[in-house]
């Protein structure tokens, strides 16, 4: 007999479901992240973390990861955890500071927490990280709700 009454562990299974379905619709057509050997490695409600192998074309003059390929994957990681519950959502504001230059070879894991969402507004942080769990960079990324969402109505 069912109750009619949806419990908190039901909440979080559809929000989690919502944010996996979320994803996969937004990988489906995330061109430039599959171009640069991303790999969405785990979805939640506002979370997000992707991976990314820094390959010898990614490499500056210096022999290490240009920054706009680390900016690209944090960025990556922000759209994909402010884009899991079912709305549009864009980048409004991004800034990151770089620590640490990673070489060739790395695998840079980006991992990107919602820090607060209201209205049209969310705040994110998202880290970057090499395996062995040095800090390459961190950034903060404001996000805008915009018209539409990845869902269709059921």
């Amino acid at each position: 007999m069912t109750t009619g009454v949806t419990t908190s562990a039901e909440t979080a299974m559809d929000a989690q479901d919502i944010a996996r379905r979320c994803a996969d619709a937004m990988w489906e057509n995330d061109h430039a992240s599959q171009a640069l050997g991303m790999e969405v490695v785990s979805i939640a409600p506002g979370t997000a973390t992707l991976t990314m192998r820094v390959r010898k074309d990614m490499l500056n003059g210096l022999g290490t990861c240009h920054g706009g390929f680390m900016f690209a994957l944090a960025d990556s990681a922000f759209a994909f955890a402010c884009n899991t519950h079912n709305q549009f959502t864009v980048a409004q504001h991004c800034s990151i500071t770089y620590h640490a230059p990673p070489g060739e070879g790395a695998m840079l894991i980006a991992t990107a927490t919602e820090v607060h969402r209201a209205g049209r507004s969310g705040l994110y942080d998202i880290t970057v990280t090499g395996e062995d769990g040095k800090l390459y960079a961190t950034f903060r990324g404001h996000s805008r709700t915009v018209p539409g969402t990845h869902l269709a109505a059921t």
